[in-house]
């Protein structure tokens, strides 16, 4: 059975980093389309970024872009999402979800969804 996992998640200060990160047993990740995902309580889940199989198309919300990075070690079979620069309104439950099509990666009805990792910056 595929289980996808999240984790590195964490109390940080506001201007601080985490790196999360994202593993799958059942799946060789490279082949698939990946993407990071958060919740804030009583809020909507909302995409966060998102890279295809082959890494050649990487976006990311506005709210992130130029602090948070998403990527890949194919050798670790491991998806990470590098965020910096981290303020109070990132606090959230962020999600990895996989699936071969990208399309469906963001439109967030991919196939495989993590359990999450709660982050939760203090100001």
């Amino acid at each position: 059975q595929v289980q996808v996992v999240e984790s590195g998640g964490g109390l940080v200060q506001a201007g601080g980093s985490l790196r999360l990160s994202c593993t799958a047993s059942e799946l060789t990740l490279s082949d698939y389309s990946m993407g990071w995902f958060r919740q804030a309580p009583g809020k909507e889940r909302e995409w966060v970024a998102a890279t295809d199989y082959r890494n050649t198309t990487t976006t990311y919300a506005d709210s992130v872009k130029g602090r948070f990075t998403i990527s890949r070690d194919n050798a670790k079979n491991t998806l990470y999402l590098q965020m910096n620069s981290l303020r109070p309104e990132d606090t959230a439950m962020y999600y990895c979800l996989a699936d071969r099509s990208y399309i469906k990666v963001r439109a967030a009805v991919g196939a495989y969804w993590g359990q999450g990792t709660q982050v939760t910056v203090s100001s």
